[in-house]
Formats: C-alpha cells, structure tokens, sequence
C-alpha cells in the first residue's frame, strides 16, 4: 500500500544516527541515493532502487515549508520484526540512543494472542512501534508455538 513515509526533523545528524541504530536491528540500511540531485538533507531506510522505482522506505528530512518539525498527535508508524528478540532490540536501541519508551517490549493481548510489540518516541518525538507477530511463546525453545 506504502511507498514511502516521511518524518520531519530538526538535526538529520541526530536523528540518523538514532536511525541508523534502531533500524539496523530489523535489518534496515540506509537508501542509495548517491548520484541522484536533491536528496540534500534527506536520509532513508529501506528499499530505493531505479531512482525510486522500487521504494518501500522511510524518508527523514526538514519539513519543506521551512518551520520545525513537529510530532502528529495520533500519528504512529509501526515497524516489522522478525522476531521478539528484535523488538528487544530495537526498544533497547531507542533508548540507548536518546528515545523515550512509550510502551516496553510484550505481548499485546488486547490485540491478539501473538501481538508481540514495543513503543517509542525518536529524538524529534515521533511515535514508533515495533511489532512481531505469529508467536504466542519466545522463539528459539522446543515449546514455541507459532500461531
């Protein structure tokens, strides 16, 4: 459905090192865009191929009309993990690098039965969320059980 997503910040140095950080833990690298012309002051994450052809990424960048960038209230983009232990990671990786916790690593069972997931906020207050889903039991033992 998406090609892309775009968040606002207010230091791209900061933030793409919080980034560079949280993503790398899903797997995540920073976007090819050497070569191309106005990509001054935007990094991303993800796929970009063929001058964005092919795109599934997440774009930050200052906001085009010039004034700071701001978090929306009800706004949350939620990323996929591959596993629990990667949404341990990615939580562990946020906080260590400046974010703030909105909602520790578990299940949600609110949700659904296998709704493994995390909450933070990054560096400029944007809302994140990690989520596994498909296990009801920590992975890696002989009673895992995948839903």
């Amino acid at each position: 459905m998406f090609t892309y997503v775009c968040l606002g910040t207010n230091d791209i140095v900061r933030a793409s090192v919080f980034y560079d950080a949280v993503l790398g833990t899903l797997g995540l690298w920073r976007c090819d865009v050497s070569g191309e012309p106005d990509w001054e002051g935007w990094v991303g994450w993800g796929t970009y191929e063929d001058q964005g052809i092919k795109e599934v990424a997440l774009w930050l960048g200052k906001p085009f009309d010039g004034k700071a960038a701001i978090a929306g209230n009800g706004v949350m983009i939620a990323l996929h993990a591959k596993s629990w232990k990667a949404v341990e990671a990615f939580y562990s990786a946020a906080l260590s690098n400046g974010g703030t916790s909105e909602g520790a690593p578990g299940l949600r069972l609110q949700y659904n039965p296998d709704f493994y997931a995390a909450y933070v906020r990054d560096l400029d207050g944007n809302k994140l969320a990690v989520v596994c889903r498909g296990f009801t039991e920590r992975q890696g033992s002989d009673e895992s059980k995948r839903w």
